[in-house]
């Protein structure tokens, strides 16, 4: 599977553009790759949808900036607003998967007029407390550095054992050992400026701007994972009624959609399904976006 390289503001993302029909686009979480929703992005394919799925900044083969300030939030979904339209994939489907998520749905209030339907998976619209937020930026920094000082196998190993991702030694060992060779394959200076830039602690709170949130929202949790389930509640109450709803899937933790892959992509497809864009052909690349040379095959 080739992927495809395109810069947008001097950063060049690395991504997957295959199938046709109306869009899908998959953002990943923190530690990720593209590649780590493809079990969704093909049945989403089998189904009649085109999925778009890059590297968010920091992460797999899209460039890793030193600048932190390269890597918030609102720029990385302006850039992806930009890509969606020189993909000409306006109004397609967004699904974000805990960090891709708080992307996503900045791209949902940022650009509306982009996203038919909107899906996040353990995420959240950012920490409101100030206090809170300074605390987990503090955090954020101690792990950024960690990862500098002790390379990325010793981060892999650390964030492994934390309790968020305990429930996923239920999973089979072969999505086990995939997800530990994708994190194991990122690069330290990208993980740290990607904590610096687009942490929790450093990100613009959004729940104050969710009574304007557009797209039909669903809001998918793992029972065992509570502060997702806090989290959407959350979105849900602050968003306009009639516009969100939340599945909270039993006995899964933080990624949901691995725990259970049938369940998940049942609803993912039920919800996008109703607000699906006609499929487009035509492509019209803004100055702004400049392709290259596809990058490599992708194994």
């Amino acid at each position: 599977m080739t992927l495809h390289r395109v810069t947008v503001d001097a950063a060049m993302y690395a991504l997957r553009d295959r199938g046709s029909g109306p869009a899908v686009l998959l953002l990943h979480g923190f530690t990720g790759t593209g590649a780590s929703l493809d079990g969704l992005a093909s049945a989403l394919r089998e189904a009649g949808w085109r999925t778009i799925a890059p590297d968010l900044l920091g992460h797999g083969a899209s460039d890793a900036p030193a600048d932190p300030a390269r890597h918030d939030v609102a720029r990385q979904a302006a850039d992806l607003a930009a890509i969606l339209r020189a993909r000409d994939a306006v109004a397609a489907a967004v699904v974000g998967y805990s960090f891709g998520g708080r992307v996503a749905l900045r791209l949902a209030l940022d650009a509306p007029e982009l996203v038919a339907s909107l899906v996040l998976i353990g995420s959240g619209a950012g920490i409101a407390d100030p206090g809170e937020r300074a605390r987990r930026r503090a955090l954020d920094e101690d792990l950024a550095l960690s990862i500098e000082r002790d390379g990325v196998a010793a981060f892999v190993d650390r964030w492994e054992a934390l309790q968020l991702f305990a429930s996923e030694e239920a999973l089979p060992e072969g999505v086990r050992a995939r997800r530990r060779e994708e994190r194991l394959a990122q690069r330290p200076e990208g993980l740290a400026a990607s904590i610096r830039g687009a942490g929790q602690g450093i990100q613009e709170p959004l729940l104050d701007r969710l009574a304007t949130l557009r797209p039909p929202t669903l809001l998918i949790a793992g029972s065992i994972d509570t502060f997702a389930v806090a989290r959407a509640q959350a979105i849900a109450a602050a968003a306009p009624p009639g516009r969100t709803s939340v599945l909270v899937v039993e006995d899964a933790g933080h990624a949901a959609h691995l725990a259970a892959p049938d369940l998940v992509t049942a609803a993912i497809l039920d919800h996008i399904a109703a607000s699906a864009a006609p499929s487009r052909t035509t492509r019209r690349t803004p100055a702004a976006v400049a392709w290259g040379a596809p990058l490599r095959r992708d194994p």
